[in-house]
């Protein structure tokens, strides 16, 4: 029964359900960030740096076949080197990081700095304290 009861303690420490929840909130947010770029950015770069030519159909077929696209080569289960999708993932690496940078510097900014606590008195101030308070005796 003790084992259940330290797991228990240990699941419901904060740091653990804090996690938990970063976890799941930031899953939700690489779904937000994946449709900014699939939906929103990518098409404005392909359209403007490609003339539309989609990043996600750039690929090499390694056995020497000729697919369409990149999902008509994964259904196929050719060996495929895929640098378009790298692109993309890298591209979403990049703003996420971005994004994440630019929030943990403004909940910095907004983080007011704790007074610092005076120093404690070092061990001779403290014995001329005593003195002193010894003499006011």
């Amino acid at each position: 029964m003790g084992f259940v009861k330290e797991f228990k303690e240990f699941a419901m420490k904060g740091n653990v359900m804090d996690l938990a929840i970063g976890v799941i909130i930031g899953a939700a947010f690489g779904k937000i960030v994946d449709s900014i770029v699939n939906d929103l950015l990518m098409p404005i770069i392909s359209r403007v740096l490609l003339n539309g030519i989609s990043f996600t159909d750039k690929f090499v077929s390694l056995d020497g076949s000729h697919y369409p696209t990149y999902d008509a080569a994964k259904k196929a289960g050719a060996a495929i080197f895929a640098w378009g999708n790298f692109i993309q993932v890298f591209i979403n690496f990049l703003i996420i990081a971005f994004v994440l940078f630019m929030v943990v510097k403004g909940l910095n900014r907004l983080k007011k700095e704790a007074p610092a606590a005076p120093a404690e008195p070092s061990s001779t101030d403290k014995l001329l304290m005593e003195i002193r308070d010894g003499l006011k005796k």
